[in-house]
């Protein structure tokens, strides 16, 4: 099987950035997509960015702030954040959908962000 495992998140000041990571471990085979999602109190989970063999998406609210990237070498992807906003704030996920011992979609544990006003 396989883990994502985030790290990176914390509190932070309107105007300011953090960056978080994930590292897919286990038996990997082939990773397809991988990618960010958040989920604030009261909100349903969104989509924050993705990246599949190079290419990138982004929801809406994060266009021109947020940047993802990733490290095939070391299963790594990772979220540049920038000029974060309060409504930043909220629980961010990382995902993949991979080849392991069958494909299957993983999520990480979650990571807190927190930006103050």
């Amino acid at each position: 099987q396989a883990q994502l495992v985030e790290s990176g998140g914390g509190l932070v000041q309107a105007g300011g950035s953090l960056r978080l990571s994930c590292a897919a471990s286990g038996t990997i085979f082939k990773i397809n997509i991988m990618g960010w999602y958040r989920q604030a109190p009261g909100s349903q989970r969104e989509l924050v960015a993705t990246i599949q063999r190079g290419n990138v998406k982004y929801g809406e609210s994060v266009k021109g702030r947020f940047t993802i990237s990733d490290d095939n070498a070391t299963n790594t992807v990772y979220l540049q954040m920038n000029s974060l906003k309060p409504e930043d704030t909220a629980v961010y996920y990382c995902y993949a959908d991979l080849l392991s011992w069958s494909w299957g979609h993983y999520w990480g544990q979650g990571t807190q962000v927190t930006v103050s006003s």
